[in-house]
């Protein structure tokens, strides 16, 4: 599926759900999602139901790709738009030249703190609901492998960027860490999905042609 915008996938993966119980008149029909995607991204969201839950998790292993847009020289908590910018900086001084020097400290095998608005369990409870009562916790470093960065386009301060990266890595926190290693701030503006191992975007459904297929099954 191509996921709409402000969608969660818990959201793709309830209609999907309750679309397909309907049909079948059937209620214990499983059905899940391989790889969360943010409700501020599009993109390719692969939902697995009945017996291919079961490969739900081979699936998300895979490499994913991604188109970004980062906005430099502002911070908000949650590292995109979902909240209100926190902070500003200058950004006058970035170039593509000086964007071309960083990357390479961000490819490979590497450490990346994931944002505290996020589902990551500290002590059994999601990050994001510290973050929401307004309590600091600390995330711990999380291994993550990010195979080829290759900018499409800069025009100060918005930066265009296509990622290839490993399950697990967090676009939100590279467009913080970015920031950073530029001397500003960072925070990610637009996000597209456009491959979840061999399953890319122009082959994804839009949620309406996804409810057309499941009612022309047979």
């Amino acid at each position: 599926m191509d996921k709409p915008y402000g969608w969660t996938s818990a959201d793709a993966v309830r209609k999907v759900k309750f679309s397909i119980q309907r049909f079948f008149g059937q209620k214990n029909i499983k059905v899940g999602h391989a790889g969360t995607l943010d409700p501020l991204a599009t993109g390719v969201l692969l939902i697995c139901a009945g017996k291919a839950t079961k490969i739900a998790e081979e699936l998300q292993s895979q490499y994913k790709e991604y188109i970004a847009e980062i906005t430099f020289g502002a911070t908000t908590p949650s590292f995109d738009l979902e909240k209100e910018i926190d902070a500003e900086y200058p950004y006058e001084h970035i170039t593509k030249e000086s964007i071309k020097d960083i990357l390479p400290k961000f490819l490979g095998d590497i450490e990346q703190v994931p944002p505290i608005f996020s589902a990551k369990l500290i002590d059994g409870k999601r990050a994001y609901e510290y973050a929401r009562e307004g309590k600091e916790r600390e995330l711990k470093p999380a291994k993550i492998s990010i195979h080829s960065l290759d900018i499409i386009s800069f025009s100060n301060p918005i930066l265009k960027i296509a990622i290839s990266c490993s399950k697990g890595t967090y676009i939100r926190s590279l467009a913080r860490d970015l920031g950073v290693a530029l001397n500003s701030g960072g925070h990610l503006t637009g996000l597209v999905r456009s491959s979840s191992g061999s399953y890319r975007i122009e082959n994804s459904l839009s949620i309406n042609e996804t409810f057309s297929v499941l009612f022309r099954i047979t």
